[in-house]
């Protein structure tokens, strides 16, 4: 892609009065930078590779995701509740404040 586009100073004293006036350089610069923006945008999106694959690589959608640990989770605290409320409090754990041989 070739642009005409001329990068060169402009000799003002060339111009007329009234078109020096009007003559605004720094808008000419910004049009050319744009260009030039655009003209490195388009050959980047020419030599970049082909995207092949529509969407993203993982499960394929064969599994549940999310929901399937949520469900796994749901169930390890209802297991959890369920030990706790069949626990005899004093049965398996001595109380440690009361008076013994060891520390009297």
């Amino acid at each position: 892609m070739a642009f005409n586009l001329r990068n060169t100073a402009i000799d003002k004293r060339r111009l007329s009065a009234e078109d020096r006036e009007t003559y605004r350089g720094a808008a000419r610069e910004k049009a050319i930078k744009r260009v030039n923006q655009n003209r490195g945008k388009l050959a980047w999106a020419e030599n970049s590779p082909i995207q092949t694959e529509t969407r993203r690589p993982g499960t394929g959608g064969f599994t549940g995701g999310r929901s399937i640990q949520q469900a796994r989770m749901r169930k390890i605290g209802a297991d959890n509740a369920r030990s706790k409320q069949l626990r005899q409090e004093a049965a398996y754990m001595p109380e440690l404040t009361a008076r013994t041989d060891f520390n009297k």
